[in-house]
């Protein structure tokens, strides 16, 4: 018999004990995988292409409180800027459902293709878009879930402004990170509301990298100690932004992946603590034979070892197979749109089980190396 064969056989000495040793260990980091790439996720939210030249403008006080139409005029006239949309929340029910599955905004049809140049349509979506004046434009994502298809009647209920919208699809979209949204003109909102004086917040196109930070100061300066104070800020830092409302996330996900891993170890270090102690005899005898004690910490550093990373194998590989293959906007109802295991994450979860298999092997082993052949010998006769 080999000294690889006799780790072996003394793993799986206990195949039950063994299995549920080896399951415990890949849920635990399975579910340690999933939380750091959900963090990851929400906090840092996929960069959409073009994203380095578009600007959000919203009123200072909050996201909620709606900018009056008479800025327009005054941020377009700011050199550096492009393209300029109003974007307003319209916070619609489909279908009577008891939440909004998708959001929708609106804006201006003609500076769809300026500002979001990544959202690709085929046929003639854009056009249809800017000719009727109760078109809209649907996310893939959103168009594939409730089996919608151009020229197509959906019905919003809003829960903000009174009564209900009626639009007709004049294109499906895809291309960006979040094919969900559904865009529609801001000027049939104005009409149904009655009320054309004021916009959610205003969404611009710089035209270049270096035009960024003048005019996000411009558009600051422009409207400071006025009635409707802006902060203009770049898309990624308006995301970070947004995320940020959702309380300290990072510290919960934190603490909730603190736990798991400490509540691993003690399970694994619990059930290589009772295979060392069964086989106090054995080990015995092989101090008798000549064997030290560092080949001894060998022969339990590897079975540890060795566990831990078959369960590493399992855990990883199977959230990583499970979010790369899988259909995650059907796993989290629409909440994510993506989960991408990155190797980051699959280093750090392969990292904690490599010092799992050691530290479960700490205490066995200095049981070992307190042991006499003596009062080993003497043990479960």
């Amino acid at each position: 018999m080999t000294i690889p064969t006799f780790i072996l056989k003394n793993a799986l000495r206990n195949k039950r004990r063994a299995l549920l040793s080896i399951s415990s260990g890949a849920v635990s980091l399975f579910l340690l995988v999933t939380l750091q790439v959900a963090l990851r996720e929400l906090t840092l939210p996929p960069q959409s292409a073009g994203a380095e030249l578009r600007v959000a403008v919203r009123n200072k006080i909050s996201i909620t409180n709606p900018l009056p139409v008479r800025q327009r005029g005054i941020i377009e006239k700011i050199p550096g800027v492009e393209a300029v949309t109003p974007f307003t929340w319209f916070g619609g029910k489909y279908k009577g459902e008891e939440g909004m599955s998708f959001a929708q905004f609106a804006m201006d049809a003609d500076k769809l293709h300026s500002v979001f140049g990544e959202a690709k349509m085929n046929g003639d979506g854009y056009e249809k878009f800017n000719a009727t004046k109760d078109a809209c434009v649907l996310g893939k994502i959103t168009a594939d879930k409730y089996h919608l298809k151009v020229g197509d009647q959906m019905t919003l209920d809003s829960t903000i402004y009174p009564g209900s919208l009626s639009f007709h699809i004049a294109g499906i979209y895809f291309g960006t990170p979040d094919d969900r949204n559904m865009l529609f003109r801001q000027d049939y909102l104005d009409e149904s509301i009655g009320e054309p004086g004021y916009v959610g917040m205003w969404w611009l196109k710089v035209k270049s990298a270096d035009d960024m930070v003048p005019v996000i100061k411009a558009i600051n300066a422009a409207f400071q100690n006025t009635s409707a104070e802006v902060r203009a800020e770049s898309e990624r830092n308006f995301q970070l932004g947004f995320i940020s409302m959702l309380g300290n996330i990072k510290t919960l996900i934190a603490s909730i992946s603190t736990v798991v891993v400490f509540t691993l170890v003690l399970v694994t270090a619990s059930t290589m603590s009772m295979a060392v102690r069964e086989r106090f005899r054995e080990l015995a005898i092989l101090k008798a034979l000549g064997f030290r004690r560092r080949e001894l910490f060998a022969f339990i550093l590897a079975e540890s070892f060795g566990l831990a990373v078959a369960g590493a194998l399992l855990g990883i590989g199977g959230a990583y197979c499970l979010y790369t293959f899988g259909d995650i906007g059907k796993m989290t109802a629409g909440i994510f749109v993506s989960f991408e295991v990155t190797p980051r994450i699959m280093g750090v979860a392969a990292l904690v089980a490599a010092l799992l298999g050691i530290i479960a092997a700490v205490a066995p082993s200095l049981s070992v190396a307190r042991m006499s052949v003596v009062n080993g010998l003497k043990t479960l006769d």
